[in-house]
């Protein structure tokens, strides 16, 4: 069998506004398989009766589009076909700008899913949730649509606005939404130091320099401190380009495999094997998850627990284990994104449909501050407490304000507090391990 190896583009996962996005490889094959004449006959036929028949004239262009458009949504939910537009913004998608809400959907039912809203979008300052089900755009339902013609719908100039319905699970009955389009920048690495020592970095998609962006960050946050611990967070990333997610999981493995692609054909099967240093030393890790986190995502994640490397806490994630290729068509400017292999996590799991299973299980509950250990009154809140007299007013001081940052942190996020406990835990471990 002669293979055609191609360069194609990788992308994001789903389709972000309108975007059709997700995780790809390099790997196409071209096979001469002959087509089945009686079947072609068919489409001939039903080709020429719209031709005459049909109420209004189409062009040719217009049908033949549709076809190859049909051929790919009938597959799976992530082969499609991309105009000259959507090849265009897709192309200009994976360096992290793009018009649109900032959501990633996908079709559940016949009704679009939102997989995961991006970090300081419209969609997210809207309130948009990962689960979400859009049920009608503006006066338009969404039942019977395609999912490129909800996109076609939801995408629009900067400043316009759109009425979403959404069904949210738990919600008695539906949800109204107005968000206004604007054009997307997405900054995909953030960070932070939660405590001296003890680093956050946030991963919203893996774009073209998100491993260099992350890596940038780790050395920033050395020089406030020693590094004790690390918290990745990788919650509502919906994925991104295939090889950020190996350079990412890269960072923090020593050796053995990252990721295995298969496809059909032996040829098609690539082993991602880990290549440097551990870039933190070795210190704790702890991987944040939850059911927004999808594809590039769950290989990060993934790897990282097989390996034994980090900690996974959160929720089960989104389970997209297959790996799309996009490939350009001749004499146009279109292309088709074709679902063309699986990939497995270094111990030989698939995730599709199954997705990665924290190894603590948290679900992002609200914590008040009454009634539980944070809000209780100690000694040192009473009036005339008798003081420690080995205490400096700057000790009690910085101690009253790291109480509150945590009480804070708690109400904001809990998942994030619980995970920064356990880092703190892990390095004490380390620490008596050392000692011993």
């Amino acid at each position: 069998m002669n293979v055609t190896l191609r360069k194609t583009l990788p992308v994001f996962f789903g389709i972000l506004l309108g975007l059709s996005l997700s995780l790809a490889t390099s790997v196409f094959a071209k096979k001469n398989n002959s087509l089945p004449v009686d079947d072609v006959s068919n489409l001939s036929e039903v080709f020429s009766k719209i031709k005459d028949n049909y109420v209004e004239d189409v062009p040719d262009k217009v049908l033949l589009e549709n076809a190859i458009r049909g051929m790919l949504s009938g597959l799976d939910p992530h082969s499609s076909y991309l105009d000259a537009n959507s090849y265009k913004e897709l192309q200009v998608s994976t360096r992290g700008e793009f018009g649109g809400l900032g959501i990633v959907v996908g079709m559940d039912d016949g009704f679009v899913k939102v997989i995961s809203p991006i970090d300081d979008t419209p969609a997210h300052k809207a309130g948009i949730k990962a689960g979400d089900l859009i049920i009608r755009l503006d006066d338009t339902p969404v039942k019977g649509m395609s999912l490129d013609d909800a996109v076609k719908i939801m995408r629009g100039k900067p400043g316009t606005s759109i009425k979403l319905l959404i069904v949210r699970e738990g919600e008695d009955k539906p949800l109204d939404f107005s968000v206004t389009r604007d054009r997307i920048q997405v900054q995909s690495v953030r960070s932070k130091s939660l405590e001296e020592g003890y680093g956050y970095v946030r991963i919203s998609q893996f774009q073209e320099r998100t491993s260099k962006d992350m890596k940038d960050a780790i050395t920033k946050l050395k020089k406030k401190a020693k590094l004790k611990g690390l918290i990745l967070d990788l919650r509502n990333n919906p994925g991104g380009l295939l090889d950020q997610a190996i350079e990412v999981s890269d960072t923090f493995i020593t050796k053995g495999t990252i990721v295995s692609v298969k496809g059909r054909n032996q040829v098609e099967h690539l082993n991602h094997k880990a290549t440097s240093t551990d870039y933190t030393g070795g210190i704790p890790m702890i991987v944040l998850v939850n059911g927004g986190s999808a594809s590039a995502s769950e290989i990060v994640a993934g790897a990282l627990q097989d390996h034994k490397r980090a900690i996974i806490m959160g929720e089960k994630t989104f389970g997209k284990g297959s790996v799309q290729t996009v490939v350009p068509l001749p004499n146009s400017n279109s292309a088709i994104k074709l679902t063309t292999a699986r990939y497995y996590t270094p111990s030989g799991r698939s995730i599709q449909a199954k997705g990665i299973e924290p190894d603590i299980a948290l679900e992002n509950l609200k914590v008040s501050e009454n009634g539980d250990n944070l809000g209780r009154i100690k000694e040192a809140d009473l009036n005339k407490h008798l003081s420690n007299d080995t205490d400096s007013k700057k000790g009690k001081a910085k101690s009253k304000t790291a109480r509150e940052e945590r009480i804070t942190l708690a109400k904001e996020d809990y998942v994030l507090y619980e995970a920064l406990n356990m880092l703190k835990g892990l390095h004490l471990l380390e620490s008596y391990k050392k000692t011993k």
